[in-house]
This record gives structure tokens, C-alpha cells and sequence, in this order.
């Protein structure tokens, strides 16, 4: 089973007005810049592993595996 499989951890969206930092996304290794809406993952018992990333990254992690 995949660390960022659905059944695997916890994701929300946050909000453009919650982004307050810059993140880089694991799908594509970019910046996330701050005021930009985005998927936060939280793998289940591990949350020291949250990742930020862009919606459209997250999307398609099925077929793109992630850089970082």
C-alpha cells in the first residue's frame, strides 16, 4: 500500500487565505507560494511526514510518482 493512498492518510484543502507560507509540493518539487489554495496530507501515524500539494499534483499522484 502507497504512503499517500487515500485509505492511508488524512488530506484537507487549505483555504488560499489559510496559505500563509511557501511549501514545496512533493509532485513536482515547486513552490506552493503563500495565498495559494492547496492539498494538505497527513499519512496516518506519521504525521511528522505531511506534505503540502498543489490539488492538480495531488490528483494525479496515481500516475506520476513524487519527486521528493
Amino acid at each position: 500500500m502507497d504512503l499517500w493512498d487515500d485509505d492511508t492518510c488524512d488530506t484537507r484543502f487549505l483555504q488560499p487565505y489559510q496559505a500563509t507560507k511557501t511549501y514545496l509540493c512533493p509532485g513536482c518539487n515547486r513552490d506552493i507560494m503563500p495565498g495559494t489554495g492547496h492539498i494538505v496530507a497527513v499519512p496516518h501515524g506519521a504525521e511528522d511526514l505531511r506534505r503540502h500539494w498543489h490539488r492538480g499534483c495531488w490528483d494525479a499522484r496515481k500516475r506520476r510518482r513524487p519527486l521528493s
